[in-house]
């Protein structure tokens, strides 16, 4: 089989990305073999490609937004059917054991595995999947536009639950790319009133298309004070100014796994009267199928450019460049 892997990684234009041929894997106990019929392209990805995320093992596969279907099981897997359709997200496996697992905190596990980190993902012909952590998804989606909501959508959905934003409040998105854009419908049917700050004239496009109530530039300040805000953009130069746009007793959330560094804060501008600043980390399967649900109950679009497998290195150039809005998916 046909696989991408990172083999160097540097500036994305130089070149991280080699393609290989590679033995077809065999699922083991509790495993099941998927065909990839598309991928999503995850900033994740890019900093995986670009060394800002070490890779966890030399030439790994990337990609963790991968829906495909299932041609192979391995011994004890009967959750799924020869072909039926399934969902690879970013969680790939959790120790079940550690204290934060016991606790239902399965996203903070001591000893995780990730698809397209650990374990090879979905920039392939075929990637394997612990059947446990695969998802089943919403039969009025196409592939394409079901790909992004694996990580992307899974991704925004925790960050938006980790603000604890109430009902009807005031939200502030920083950085409108694959994430934020369904993070946001999300919000809007919840009632929220949607504030997007972000650069790129391709993002705010789409923000207005999908009715925010607010679009600026990155850096502005909000037309009113924010209940919540998530930082979407990986840019810590942006945390002192969202923070300076949220109202009393707000949370700023930071979704992004990798952050640029933050500059200093200064106290009474940025966290006095209990502003409160927090990272998000990963997601838990409850937060997946939880999601998964929402998305299918509001209808939610993704709005999606898509390429050819084999220009993969092509699609995480477009993207660190901000050349589309939305969320780029890969095509086998």
């Amino acid at each position: 089989m046909l696989a991408w892997v990172v083999d160097s990684p540097q500036p994305i234009d130089s070149g991280p990305l080699r393609r290989v041929e590679r033995e077809v894997p065999e699922p083991g106990t509790g495993q099941v073999r998927v065909r990839v019929r598309c991928c999503g392209v995850c900033r994740t990805d890019l900093h995986l490609a670009e060394g800002d995320l070490a890779p966890r093992r030399p030439e790994v596969t990337p990609g963790h937004e991968v829906v495909g279907v299932v041609d192979a099981v391995g011994p004890e897997a009967t959750r799924f059917a020869l072909g039926e359709r399934v969902g690879v997200p970013w969680l790939g496996r959790t120790d079940g054991s550690c204290r934060y697992c016991r606790q239902g905190a399965e996203n903070l596990c001591l000893d995780p595995r990730f698809t397209g980190w650990d374990i090879d993902g979905g920039y392939a012909d075929l990637c394997i999947v612990d059947e446990a952590y695969a998802y089943r998804l919403p039969s009025g989606l196409d592939d394409e536009h079901a790909a992004p909501l694996l990580c992307a959508g899974i991704i925004g959905y925790r960050a938006l639950r980790c603000t604890e934003i109430p009902p009807g409040g005031r939200l502030g998105i920083y950085g409108f790319g694959g994430s934020a854009h369904l993070t946001a419908q999300v919000a809007l049917h919840l009632g929220m009133r949607v504030h997007v700050l972000t650069r790129g004239e391709h993002n705010r496009a789409l923000a207005t298309a999908l009715g925010v109530d607010s679009v600026g530039a990155a850096t502005d300040s909000p037309p009113e004070k924010l209940d919540a805000a998530i930082l979407f953009a990986p840019a810590g130069d942006l945390v002192p100014v969202a923070l300076a746009a949220l109202d009393r007793g707000a949370t700023l959330a930071v979704a992004g796994i990798w952050l640029s560094d933050i500059p200093a804060l200064t106290y009474d501008t940025h966290l006095f009267q209990e502003r409160r600043l927090r990272s998000v980390t990963a997601n838990t399967r409850h937060d997946g199928e939880e999601f998964l649900s929402l998305a299918e109950r509001f209808r939610i679009r993704t709005t999606t450019v898509a390429y050819g497998m084999s220009d993969a290195p092509r699609a995480l150039a477009d993207l660190a460049h901000g050349r589309f809005g939305g969320a780029a998916v890969l095509h086998a």
